[in-house]
């Protein structure tokens, strides 16, 4: 992710800073999924979804160091408060497009672990087919990091990103894992663009972003799926000849409206 226009683009829920969280964890989305099923709310707030973790314990974990750990790392990842964009727009297409969770789930995450970013420029660009192992993954970690993290650390963090790639659909396998294609879909497509157009892209470029690379289908298809979700109604896209315009009302505030006409 470019780091440009930092200020702007954090107020929307993006995380720019050099960290994340895949050093001890996946993108968590089994989780998630469970977390979204419980509270099935867009109107609920942070400490709704804390409470459902730590005081009810509605994923199950067997302590309450663990139940407070899903939580803070829940937050990290996704913000779990829908007065901030990059959540609540998750939660929109969250239930209308079951299918396209495990790329929603990683849009969302991509947007706010670096490491994570990090790693898709190895992953999005192997060809389908290829094995993945985890030491060629530390390798393009220590690369992009030298020397940043230790031997143990560098094993868990690529262990745990091979993990959350393989959650995705866009890696396949246990012990051997191989590059496959994930599955894009109407509302995972439309998630992507919407992260596009909070970063200041519009019209045809929205796909082909760094969002819209992580839906692992090209950018005819995923106008096609863009389309089916403007039928929908969960978006608005027109396109005469090569001029495409997408739009959100559903989704964004004035206030929201307001911060990105100041992109523009």
């Amino acid at each position: 992710m470019k780091e440009k226009n930092t200020s702007k683009t954090s107020r929307f829920g993006f995380r720019l800073e050099k960290v994340g969280i895949h050093t001890s964890r996946t993108i968590m989305l089994e989780d998630l999924q469970h977390l979204l099923s419980h509270i099935n709310n867009p109107d609920a707030t942070r400490s709704d979804y804390i409470k459902a973790i730590v005081e009810d314990n509605c994923l199950g974990k067997r302590s309450g160091r663990s139940r407070k750990l899903a939580a803070s790392h829940l937050v990290y990842l996704y913000s779990l408060d829908p007065s901030i964009l990059v959540f609540r727009s998750l939660h929109y297409f969250w239930n209308r497009d079951i299918d396209g969770q495990p790329i929603l789930a990683l849009l969302c995450a991509y947007g706010r672990d670096a490491l994570l970013r990090m790693s898709a420029s190895f992953i999005i660009k192997l060809e389908k087919g290829t094995a993945v192992s985890r030491t060629s993954l530390e390798k393009h970690i220590e690369k992009g990091c030298p020397d940043r993290f230790s031997r143990a650390t560098l094993i868990s963090a690529a262990q745990n990103l091979n993990s959350t790639w393989t959650k995705s659909g866009h890696l396949r396998g246990k012990a051997r894992k191989m590059r496959v294609m994930a599955n894009a879909t109407p509302g995972s497509v439309s998630y992507a663009l919407f992260l596009g157009y909070l970063n200041g892209i519009r019209g045809q470029s929205l796909f082909t972003s760094e969002y819209a690379t992580l839906l692992d289908c090209p950018p005819s298809e995923a106008m096609a799926l863009a389309e089916d979700a403007s039928r929908r109604g969960w978006i608005i896209m027109k396109r005469i000849g090569d001029v495409v315009e997408v739009q959100f009302p559903k989704i964004l505030t004035a206030q929201e409206m307001g911060w990105i006409n100041e992109q523009d």
